[in-house]
């Protein structure tokens, strides 16, 4: 028997669930499991995504079905949903363009977002004003991915040297977030004086003078052939047209696993990628990281 469509109440607003039962990750992690999820990280979650676009990358089939990215506002989407017109950033594909972009302001949003599919919310490192203007950014981001066979042990190592190097220049309250797939990020807040375009200069300059310091353990180059067994410190993540995996979002792999901001004493050999279960207890036991405990 097919499961019927419901429609629930979520803080006063009217969200429509569908296949709850559906099975999105090997393992039997289903639909319901990630509604779920959503709604016991959604403070922290919320907080994140506060004021920040938010694309999609939705996976109606699960984990091992098709996938795609999604910008815009869908059809369909319920009327409450905030959502705002805004001109596609320089040296994005969309360059030039108008974009219909969604917000997700509350748990009815997370539930939404959930119920299409959205395992993976990705954001920028700037926000939008309440009268529509973009902000400067409000934290810087450095990827650490690893080539192989380097791997999460390389980049805890790696991330001390780079909350270090930060911390020379004032920014010394970095949160590291094992980014549920491969690798893991350093936030670092920023008090939003500096435009985009000097920060991403900024976390160039950093990146590559790492790379110079550390020769074999960093690499500031895309290029595939310089990145085997070293940790590339993406820098391009602060690129106005650029977004990073939202802290406590799910990660759309086959491994079930979220972005966790983390505590620096584990960040050393071991550290692993945490599943949702393992969030939501770190959560209720500890509080959040960007909290500063």
């Amino acid at each position: 028997m097919t499961e019927q469509p419901q429609v629930v109440a979520v803080g006063g607003r009217e969200v429509r669930l569908t296949h709850l039962d559906k099975v999105l990750y090997p393992g039997g992690f289903t639909k319901a499991e990630a509604v779920d999820y959503v709604v016991r990280v959604a403070e922290p979650l919320l907080a994140q995504l506060r004021d920040r676009p938010v694309t999609r990358i939705r996976f109606p089939h699960g984990v091992t079905g098709q996938q795609f990215f999604e910008k815009n506002t869908p059809r369909g989407a319920p009327s409450w949903l905030r959502r705002q017109t805004l001109h596609a950033a320089p040296g994005s594909d969309d360059e030039g363009k108008e974009l219909d972009l969604p917000f997700l302001d509350d748990v009815a949003g997370l539930v939404w977002a959930t119920n299409a599919g959205a395992l993976e919310l990705h954001t920028p490192q700037w926000r939008v004003g309440p009268r529509g203007g973009l902000r400067n950014p409000d934290r810087l981001v450095i990827d650490l991915d690893p080539g192989a066979p380097a791997g999460l042990d390389e980049c805890a190592r790696v991330a001390h040297l780079v909350a270090d190097r930060l911390a020379e220049d004032g920014l010394s309250d970095t949160v590291p977030v094992t980014s549920g797939s491969k690798g893991l990020q350093l936030y670092a807040a920023l008090d939003g004086k500096r435009d985009v375009l000097s920060i991403r200069q900024y976390a160039r300059d950093l990146a590559h003078e790492l790379a110079a310091a550390h020769p074999g353990q960093v690499v500031a180059s895309q290029k595939k052939d310089l990145r085997g067994g070293k940790v590339l410190l993406d820098w391009s993540q602060n690129h106005p047209a650029k977004t990073t995996i939202t802290p406590y979002s799910l990660r759309g792999r086959e491994r079930l696993a979220a972005a966790a901001p983390r505590w620096w004493p584990e960040i050393e050999p071991g550290l692993t990628q945490l599943t949702p279960a393992e969030v939501i207890a770190r959560l209720n036991d500890r509080g959040d990281p960007f909290d500063h405990g």
